[in-house]
């Protein structure tokens, strides 16, 4: 279990990563070292293919670095086996996609509590806290309905509610609100940063959108990553 600590809680230390292209070696990431406290909102800001994603798969292993390293809580994530690397991102991650990824074939209520199940967290007030974080995004009355009846507004805001329903100590979003319209994404993104402070996780969302972050959330640090591996902050 990760213990509550006070200082850094994310720590990336000279993190590069490079992809062969034939002859050509492209590097995305240049030795970008951050460092998030516990319960701090992060944005990354970048164009399409600047890196974004790519950092979000190191930051919870789904990938891995051409070198440096990830600590979380000071545990090296980098240092973690595949099978280690599955099993801490499925019990202390939880994602939310551009393109929502719910399962078609389960209801608002199978997909809410499928984080659960990979936990074994089946008990009757973990189930109780899930069903409370859909009526917190507004979506109670929909907990039998398949993802195809939904809007795209109202399957991201079931995203929301399951990245949360195991209580995991970081949130990842990767451009969450690109397959929505302006109005739509604006409220997704402050009931997003709503839910995140309420809960107090800690949250690293990547988007392209700088105006509406700075119009959706409350209080954010962004970064910017300009295309050429390089990580710089910005003010607000």
């Amino acid at each position: 279990m990760i213990q509550e600590k006070t200082e850094s809680f994310i720590e990336l230390q000279n993190l590069t990563k490079i992809y062969p292209e034939g002859n050509y070696r492209r590097s995305v990431l240049q030795e970008i070292n951050i460092t998030v406290n516990r319960g701090e909102i992060i944005v990354l800001l970048g164009r399409s293919g600047s890196g974004k994603s790519t950092l979000l798969n190191l930051l919870c292993g789904i990938d891995l670095p051409s070198s440096g390293k990830v600590f979380i809580n000071d545990i090296n994530i980098t240092g973690l086996s595949e099978h280690e690397r599955t099993l801490f991102r499925r019990k202390h991650i939880g994602f939310i996609f551009q393109f929502f990824n719910l399962i078609p074939t389960l209801t608002v209520e199978e997909n809410l509590l499928l984080p659960l199940e990979l936990n074994g967290l089946t008990g009757k007030e973990e189930e109780k806290r899930a069903f409370e974080l859909l009526n917190h995004v507004g979506l109670s009355d929909r907990r039998k309905s398949y993802p195809e009846q939904l809007s795209g507004g109202e399957q991201q805001r079931v995203a929301i509610a399951r990245s949360l329903s195991h209580d995991p100590a970081i949130l990842l979003a990767d451009e969450p609100t690109g397959n929505l319209d302006l109005e739509t994404g604006q409220k997704i993104l402050s009931l997003l940063d709503n839910l995140a402070r309420k809960s107090g996780k800690t949250m690293i969302m990547a988007t392209h959108s700088k105006e509406m972050v700075c119009s959706s959330f409350q209080k954010v640090r962004l970064l910017t990553l300009n295309g050429k591996g390089h990580l710089q902050e910005l003010s607000r």
